[in-house]
């Protein structure tokens, strides 16, 4: 069941707080990565390339962990653990270019590969935790 983020840390969804998102590999252990990430009321999302780790981790096993600190105040955090719900490539272009003007004040992608796809990864929130 779906677990509401409390309304005094979506601040640290709407800022510029790196998330590291856990997945799990195939044999088991985590593989954790700093991704970008935003909320849009109901799903915490982030943003990838098919084929890369993280994205070949969370097609075989839709689990993940998001661990958000706010930069302002690293004993406040956010912590959720849920599930992927919804992988598309359906305006990710646009998303990925939204994230880049919130973590960097670029209104493009910079950092684009021939060749790439992109796609935006929606987390249903199971259990939030929350300190500070």
């Amino acid at each position: 069941m779906a677990q509401a983020i409390p309304e005094k840390y979506l601040d640290l969804l709407k800022k510029k707080a790196f998330a590291n998102l856990g997945t799990i590999m195939s044999d088991g252990s985590p593989q954790v990565t700093p991704v970008w990430v935003d909320y849009d009321g109901k799903y915490v999302r982030f943003n990838s390339a098919v084929g890369r780790v993280k994205d070949r981790n969370v097609r075989r096993d839709p689990r993940v962990s998001l661990s958000i600190l706010d930069p302002e105040n690293p004993y406040r955090y956010l912590a959720i653990r849920g599930r992927v719900v919804e992988i598309t490539q359906n305006g990710a272009d646009d998303h990925i270019n939204s994230l880049t003007q919130k973590y960097t004040g670029q209104p493009v992608y910079p950092y684009r590969q021939p060749g790439e796809v992109r796609v935006t990864y929606k987390i249903e929130a199971d259990k939030v935790s929350a300190l500070g």
